[in-house]
Parts: structure tokens; sequence; C-alpha cells
């Protein structure tokens, strides 16, 4: 969709919505609960909609596990982005959100190194595997595999690769895929495995290097977004902007895909 169209769909939404850009931004800011792999791209689609619109939303960064259980819970969020589209399918069947919401990208996991780490960037984890078996390897981050998708692919990368068991004690667990990306690059550790959007940010390669871990070694990262069941209109109108084409070219610059045909 060119650009004028996909603002003209943008618009029309809003009028349908009853909102104007500052008359929604006297109102309260709606929660997004966005999974930690989202940190720099969703912020600048964040951005970039209360540029266009007015409005805005608070983002509320972290574990998607994590998340769904507060959802249980109570929390307040009014749209949930999701790096498992399986979290969200369950809170739907559970009665949470009025639809099964909407596959917002595919990610990907990488191997990154640290500047001045003896370990190199391979895709295929021959360099860790060397290491470890020379017992040279002290720490290593991945994302907590009990409620963060990130480190649950980590580790299914790991097993396939053989790795897993002999690298167990030396992991260092992060809360979510963003903390582990700062342990990894922390100095302390050899590296870690961590979202490739995550590595794609200026911020976090100007760190280090990294090479992508192929897909077949882990189950798709499907992710998945939905307004929850208190969405309001602004909530509503971001989970519009989501699926237009400018935040759609922003998750792609971050190495995010959506399969074709979805």
């Amino acid at each position: 969709m060119p650009p004028f169209l996909a603002r003209r769909a943008l618009l029309s939404l809003l009028a349908v919505l009853g909102l104007s850009g500052p008359a929604a931004a006297q109102g309260d800011v709606p929660i997004v609960a966005a999974a930690a792999d989202l940190h720099f791209a969703v912020t600048e689609i964040a951005a970039a909609f209360e540029a266009e619109t007015g409005m805005a939303v608070r983002l509320a960064p972290g574990s998607t596990g994590n998340f769904a259980r507060q959802i249980r819970q109570g929390a307040p969020f009014e749209m949930f982005m999701a790096a498992d589209e399986q979290f969200i399918l369950d809170l739907h069947a559970d009665g949470f959100s009025a639809d099964a919401g909407a596959l917002y990208a595919v990610g990907r996991i990488v191997l990154m190194v640290p500047h001045g780490s003896a370990l190199t960037a391979d895709a295929d984890l021959d360099a860790l595997e060397r290491m470890l078996a020379a017992e040279q390897i002290t720490r290593f981050a991945i994302a907590s595999p009990d409620h963060a998708p990130y480190g649950m692919r980590a580790r299914e990368a790991l097993v396939n690769r053989g790795l897993w068991d002999g690298l167990q004690p030396f992991l260092v667990l992060g809360e979510n895929v963003s903390q582990a990306a700062q342990f990894a690059l922390s100095g302390n550790a050899e590296g870690g495995i961590i979202a490739y959007s995550l590595a794609l940010a200026p911020e976090v390669s100007a760190r280090g290097s990294f090479a992508l871990i192929p897909e077949a070694w882990h189950t798709p990262l499907r992710q998945r977004m939905v307004l929850l069941n208190n969405a309001g209109p602004v909530a509503q109108a971001f989970y519009a902007y989501m699926m237009a084409p400018p935040a759609r070219a922003t998750l792609e610059r971050y190495g995010f895909t959506l399969p074709e045909g979805e």
C-alpha cells in the first residue's frame, strides 16, 4: 500500500473510532505489553504512531511468559505483543481476548559475541563446541527457557547441536532476551544467544559480532499480537498501525519477516 493510502486508512480508522490526535492525547495512555525482542523496533514504531496521530501508548517490555501470567492475574495491559503465538492462543482460548489476534512477525536467533572475546561468531556454533571441549567457556548467556520464548529456542538450538548438556554449568540466564543480550555483551561472558532484532540495533551491533543460527534448529518464533478485552480506542488504533506499511518496514529493518499468505 502506498504511504498516502496507508495514512488515509489510518485517519479513516481514527474517524470511525471517534478520535483525533489532540483529543486522544489528553486521554488515558494504554499500556502495551511488548516482548523484549521488540525493544528497538516497537519504540520506533510507537514514536512514529504518536507523531502521525497525536496519540501515545506506553510500552512495557519484558518476557512473554511473564506477561501472559500477569494478564491472567489482572494486569491492566490493553494490548499484548508476544514473541511466541501460543501464549496468545492460550489466552484467547481462556477468554482474555475477543479473537486470536494477528501474526505480526517471525523472529530469529543469533550467536552474539562481544568484542575481545576468544569466541568466534559462527552460524554452526563450531567455535563454541571447540571452546567448550577445551574448557575455555566460563559464562554463556541466554534468556530463561522457563518463560522466555527466545530462551526456549536457544535451548532447542543448543540441544539440536549437542551442546546443551555441556553448556548448562556455564549458563547465565536473563529474565528476558534483552537482559540476556546485556549479559552476553557485559565482558564477563564469552557470548550468548539473543534475538536477531536486538543484534541489528546499532547500540548492540557496535559492541560485538553475530551470526544467524539456522532456522531448522528450533521451532519457528511466530510472534502474535492481540487486543485484550479491556482495549480502548487508542490501543485499537495502535494495533491497526502495527499492520500498516510504515510499521512493517520498521520490523523488516530489524530482521523480522512475515510468512507469505499470512
